[in-house]
């Protein structure tokens, strides 16, 4: 899951969606599911449509399955947090696409580049009041720097009113959590006001730190700008406070770099050119193994792709199913991607990103998905998601380029328990977070799903006007984020209700 800070486009607040509601897991799905299933299965036989008989068969199979589980934990374990040009990243990448051709499934790896970043030996070191290292972490792109110490200033939420009559040339700021700016409009700011270094502090205690991109359109940060712990910058706040002097010594070894990567792509043929796609990012932050954001998802897709390939490999429509690389950087797979298939006949995007036991499904702003969607529920019976479907665009993962395109999307709505969800984006997001049962509930959700939107004889393909798509975010309140984060497609929003529709290729079934 992409994340700079409160006020950039991709920054998402873990409280603010119903992706990311934390509580217990859905003690429903992982308690009532197999046996529930096996006595529908049994009960249904007879009367049971086919395609019912399929979902049946899936989620039955999909609950008992720990095949996805399992290879998340070579995943983690082999390759760490495959941060995006790597060579971890891309040793794990082959280990995937060796594990789809191991069950029969045809995948490649479909080459892009991308403005990279290389994290190095950054440090911060206080040398007063208390001589120690600071437990922090740059951004990405950040630029290498040589070292140098300088005081630290509290900047508080980094609005321009913090700074006001404040001696702030030549010293490195502090902004508080929570800040509303952008980090493109921290940058700016700070450069205006003579500061020469960003720390940020984390939203979370216990010497968290949370690692995200510092530039949606990679260009090389033109200060040091780093995320430090909840306990030491509201400590250095406290300090200066009281007049008290911080004297803090940076040096940034990292440094940006171009990228040649790859997304991973596997198809299922359809009856029709109509296609399904399901996808989430692989690449994650290199701080820990990155397992819940989004190894989860990788295993998830790599779940569902057993499951269709051995109930139903082929369908009314194309299934096409993609690990994207470099969303955490910026989304840049799921932009190659989209443009790549820009012209493609579409019928949704599913995108699993953080995705924990399913509790809903998101129609994210296309309410004539909903009656589909509401089907696809009623087909799990006992084992209805309980928050039904809901209708709330949201930014902040590989759906937005999809969308921008005029690609309608879908999310999953799952809790991931907050004990575990807290750690994502630094070392605490490891293999051993991840509930045992979590990948095997949930994948069998979405392989239900991705096998319900590929032969739904009612769905169609189409594509948004990007007057539609202009509307649907402005009515969200997503465009200025967007605009904030230098990737707004469509100019005034009242501009775009001129530009017609694009109608994909598509061929009738």
């Amino acid at each position: 899951m992409i994340h700079i800070r409160s006020a950039d486009v991709f920054s998402c607040s873990i409280n603010s969606r119903i992706e990311r509601k934390v509580h217990r897991p859905g003690v429903r799905w992982v308690r009532r599911a197999v046996p529930a299933l096996l006595l529908a299965v049994t009960a249904a036989t007879v009367v049971a449509q086919p395609q019912q008989k399929i979902v049946d068969a899936i989620i039955a199979d999909g609950m008992t399955d720990q095949t996805g589980y399992k290879f998340l934990e070579e995943l983690c374990d082999d390759f760490g947090g495959r941060l995006v040009g790597s060579p971890q990243n891309q040793a794990a990448m082959e280990r995937t696409v060796a594990e789809l051709k191991a069950l029969g499934i045809e995948a490649r790896l479909e080459e892009f580049k991308m403005p990279g970043w290389e994290r190095g030996d950054d440090r911060i070191t206080m040398l007063a009041p208390v001589p120690r290292p600071i437990r922090a972490a740059s951004i990405s792109y950040t630029q290498p720097t040589p070292e140098f110490t300088a005081d630290a200033v509290d900047l508080k939420l980094g609005r321009a009113e913090d700074y006001a009559g404040q001696d702030t040339q030549g010293k490195i700021g502090v902004v508080s959590a929570g800040s509303p700016v952008s980090t493109r409009e921290s940058i700016k700011q700070a450069m205006a006001h003579g500061v020469k270094a960003l720390l940020f502090i984390d939203r979370v205690n216990g010497g968290q730190l949370l690692a995200r991109s510092g530039s949606f359109v990679g260009e090389p940060l033109a200060l040091p700008v780093f995320t430090i712990t909840a306990e030491e910058g509201l400590w250095m706040q406290r300090l200066l406070a009281r007049d008290q002097r911080v004297t803090l010594t940076l040096v940034v070894r990292s440094k940006c770099i171009p990228v040649t990567t790859a997304n991973i792509v596997a198809r299922f043929p359809g009856r029709t050119p109509d296609t399904v796609i399901l996808g989430g990012h692989f690449d994650g932050w290199d701080l820990g193994q990155a397992a819940l954001d989004n190894g989860l998802g990788i295993a998830q897709i790599l779940n569902t792709a057993r499951l269709l390939q051995k109930h139903s490999p082929e369908n009314l429509r194309t299934v096409e199913l993609v690990w994207f690389n470099g969303e955490e950087a910026g989304l840049w797979g799921s932009r190659t991607q989209s443009e790549r298939e820009r012209d493609a006949p579409i019928v949704a995007m599913i995108n699993l990103d953080m995705a924990g036991y399913p509790t809903g499904v998101n129609a994210m702003g296309y309410d004539e998905l909903m009656p589909v969607l509401q089907r696809f529920n009623e087909t799990l019976g006992e084992l209805k998601l309980k928050d039904g479907v809901v209708s709330s665009p949201w930014r902040g993962s590989d759906h937005l380029p999809y969308m921008l395109t005029g690609v309608r999307a879908i999310t999953i709505g799952g809790p991931i328990a907050p004990e575990a969800v807290r750690f994502y984006h630094d070392f605490g997001d490891t293999y051993d977070k991840v509930d045992p049962k979590l990948v095997a509930a949930s994948s069998s959700a979405v392989a239900a799903l991705v096998y319900t939107l590929a032969n739904d004889s009612e769905l169609k393909a189409k594509r948004v006007s990007d007057a539609d798509t202009a509307a649907l975010l402005v009515k969200a309140k997503l465009d200025t984020e967007l605009r904030n984060a230098g990737i707004w497609p469509f100019g005034d929003a009242k501009a775009a209700a001129t530009k017609p529709a694009r109608e994909p290729k598509t061929t009738k079934p």
